[in-house]
């Protein structure tokens, strides 16, 4: 396969998961804003904005931070290469690019997906917050569904679902950073009934709520949560999870390829690191610096996949 068609799956598969996590983070918004607010801790929409890594580029557009323009800028400000329109158009052209090596369902889901998003933003106005973010985990879904059940299990397929589960590490460890160091950032908060009140709020917003449950039943704590996002392999949007199905799709392109790269070194390394973990180690680097340093090596991976894939014919 051509890289630059690899790089195109790829980033179809990236686009379609940030876009999705562009409307989880605005589910997260609209729980904050649900919760009874306290002295000590910020429930605002700045915490958003931060966890997005986008921060700069609103500031310098919008300003002070403001509930509707943030709304706008994660949602329909294409000035934001994070937004969901933006990755929604993204996503569809890099899939126009490549079209011949997609299956009818997974053009007509993106296609769908962009003239749909069209649609809703010429009456934003109209439009509410709860029944958009519903709009976009629907279409992500409707595209991932489509691949998984139309598209060969070959090359094309491990490139897609490396972008997939690449960026679904990296949403997952943001989602989690907007609850523990943002939104409550006082320890003296840690195992109330506001800090408990914030865990679940993450949880229906990663749509994670009841498969908690299942696993672990009984009070929800900081532990459990934590292990159930980072380490527990049956958590389908776990660290753990993400990392070992990106080392997965790698180890079977060194197959089809007859060689390894610098990327299932790395990946494998990724995932023995999380292996060898306990919360009780994560809890003692801090949670916050374990998630910087999860997001920052997911970058330096995702960097060592182009160079080794992406950047030059195959």
């Amino acid at each position: 396969m051509l890289s630059r068609t690899a790089d195109n799956l790829y980033w179809i598969a990236r686009y379609m998961e940030r876009a999705e996590t562009a409307a989880r983070l605005l589910e997260v918004g609209a729980r904050i804003a649900l919760l009874p607010t306290a002295v000590g801790y910020r429930s605002d929409w700045d915490s958003l904005l931060r966890a997005s890594g986008n921060a700069t580029g609103y500031a310098a557009k919008y300003g002070v931070p403001d509930q509707k323009a943030i709304e706008s800028w994660l949602f329909f400000d294409r000035d934001n290469p994070n937004s969901v329109a933006a990755c929604l158009t993204a996503a569809r052209e890099n899939g126009r690019i490549v079209r011949t090596a997609l299956t009818t369902q997974v053009w007509d889901a993106l296609n769908t997906a962009f003239q749909e998003m069209r649609q809703i933003t010429a009456r934003r106005d109209k439009a509410e917050l709860s029944r958009l973010t519903d709009w976009v985990m629907k279409q992500a879904a409707m595209v991932r569904g489509a691949i998984d059940g139309t598209i060969l299990r070959n090359d094309g397929f491990n490139f897609l679902n490396i972008g997939y589960y690449l960026e679904r590490g990296d949403a997952t460890a943001r989602l989690m950073d907007v609850k523990y160091y943002v939104l409550l950032p006082r320890a003296d908060y840690i195992g109330t009934g506001l800090d408990n009140d914030q865990w679940l709020m993450l949880l229906r917003a990663l749509g994670a709520h009841r498969a908690f449950h299942w696993a672990y039943g009984g009070e929800v704590t900081s532990a459990k949560i934590a292990h159930f996002l980072i380490l527990n392999p049956q958590s389908p949007r776990s660290l753990i999870t993400c990392v070992a199905g990106l080392n997965n799709h790698l180890t079977r392109l060194a197959k089809a390829y007859g060689r390894e790269t610098p990327a299932q070194a790395a990946s494998a390394h990724l995932l023995a690191g999380l292996e060898g973990l306990s919360t009780d180690h994560i809890f003692d680097e801090g949670l916050h610096e374990f998630l910087t340093r999860f997001i920052s090596e997911s970058a330096a991976l995702g960097a060592v996949i182009h160079d080794a894939y992406l950047s030059g014919d195959m």
